[in-house]
């Protein structure tokens, strides 16, 4: 259709440089030309052309002073994206590789994810190029400081609410918690992922693995399967890939191996979880030494070959395009029969086509991933009622929450004839909630 070839064209034009971006418009702006069909009255009120704009994009400078005296500098980013359905909602991620194209994509993709949770919450993302890899808390926490006294003006309970994300766990948000916190005098939800002493929520650090894992059993039922006796290849080894791992198990999975930025292990008896959290979460050491603590595992270096173990589920959870088209059909090749996300657009399009031209089950991040900032918004229910709910009562609304994401993503894709595209079921969901709310609020 061309009102979207047209808005796909401006999209490039207006950022020439942003690939990632551009892939992620890209790819909804494609599930949504049956939507312009279908709907006139978003075309004739911009919507299209509004939604792939964010509304607000902030960089800024972020200098600290690490042990050695020496000043570093720094670039932060908050990308406000749309607040149609409630207040900014996304993380930040602290990575080398984090640059305003990688903080829009996610910015974009929150917005629909967001909203496939069905509550009152908008899409934005942040970060900085800041690692925190091999610094010392002070370090970190100088960082966290100086960025947060820059950040502060932008953020608020019931404006933007950002969260942790790849690089930003416990010990960041705690900082950057507390130097808001000083520099406004008060004590507000303004963070989620706090530490249970102050304002946290129960479940929140297991969210996002395990919404995956529930999101990928609704999936496998619905197709008369499920997790239990399934062999699962999980990449990476943060905060979503632990947990997910954690919670096929529980299901009755076998975990057989997980990777980090320099490589992967192998463990056919399955990964020893409790071996892996004290490696990844208490040390933070690189997961080489998995296999150093338990000969039994293999270790290969190269994280991109882990997709060459024999599974039944993949779930890429480590970072943006792991999972190509050749990492795909050596999948397809083993047996696999489902590929879910746990991170952020890891399948690059090369290899969603490749997983559908084949039956691959196949789900997209935005509907499958959504269980952290589900969770997220549930503790920001928490803080504004001044309560704290049990971790089974948290637990069983995320369950509730992702089953009702799978649904709907499957529903909407049968509602448009491309029954069981989920990807399509996605991103028309979670777009057209945002454009009817667009629509009543009028051109803003």
């Amino acid at each position: 259709m061309a009102v979207l070839d047209s808005i796909k064209e401006t999209v490039r034009k207006r950022n020439p440089h942003d690939a990632e971006f551009i892939q992620a418009t890209d790819e909804v702006l494609l599930s949504l030309e049956l939507v312009a069909q279908k709907h006139p009255e978003y075309v004739e009120n911009g919507i299209f052309e509004r939604i792939v704009e964010p509304e607000r994009q902030i960089v800024f400078r972020v200098p600290w002073v690490d042990d050695q005296g020496k000043v570093q500098v720094n670039r932060g980013f908050r990308v406000e994206f749309n607040s149609a359905i409630g207040p900014y909602k996304g993380g930040l991620r602290f990575h080398p590789s984090v640059n305003l194209s990688i903080i829009k994509f996610l910015g974009f993709e929150q917005c629909f994810k967001n909203a496939l949770t069905g509550l009152p919450i908008g899409g934005g993302k942040g970060g900085s190029d800041f690692d925190p890899k091999g610094k010392s808390d002070s370090e970190v926490m100088r960082f966290c400081q100086s960025f947060m006294t820059e950040l502060y003006r932008h953020i608020g309970a019931d404006r933007d609410v950002p969260a942790g994300d790849i690089g930003v766990g416990a010990r960041e948000i705690g900082y950057l918690f507390g130097q808001y916190k000083r520099i406004r005098n008060e004590y507000s939800g303004v963070l989620t992922g706090k530490g249970l002493t102050y304002g946290g929520s129960l479940a929140r650090k297991e969210a996002t693995g395990y919404g995956l894992c529930y999101f990928t059993q609704a999936m496998l039922e619905d197709h008369g399967s499920s997790l239990q006796g399934k062999r699962v290849v999980i990449s990476g080894s943060g905060n979503v890939a632990i947990y997910a791992a954690e919670k096929c198990t529980q299901l009755g999975a076998t975990v057989v191996a997980m990777s980090d930025s320099n490589g992967y292990v192998y463990d056919e008896n399955g990964i020893d979880l409790a071996k892996m959290k004290e490696i990844k979460e208490i040390r933070r050491e690189r997961i080489k030494e998995y296999a150093n603590a338990l000969p039994r595992a293999q270790y290969h270096e190269g994280c991109k070959d882990i997709w060459s173990c024999v599974c039944d589920i993949a779930l890429p959870c480590a970072t943006q395009n792991e999972l190509d088209e050749q990492a795909a059909e050596v999948l397809i090749k083993n047996g696999v029969m489902a590929v879910c996300e746990g991170a952020n657009m890891p399948c690059t399009p090369q290899a969603i086509t490749v997983l559908k031209r084949h039956g691959i089950l196949y789900a997209p991040g935005k509907a499958s991933n959504a269980g952290g900032v589900a969770t997220s918004a549930l503790e920001m229910s928490q803080n504004s009622q001044r309560l704290s709910w049990s971790f089974d009562e948290v637990d069983a609304r995320l369950k509730n929450i992702m089953e009702n994401i799978y649904r709907t993503c499957a529903d909407t894709a049968i509602a448009y004839d491309d029954k069981d595209n989920f990807m399509l079921g996605a991103n028309i969901a979670g777009f057209e909630k945002i454009a009817e709310a667009m629509l009543a609020q009028g051109i803003v």
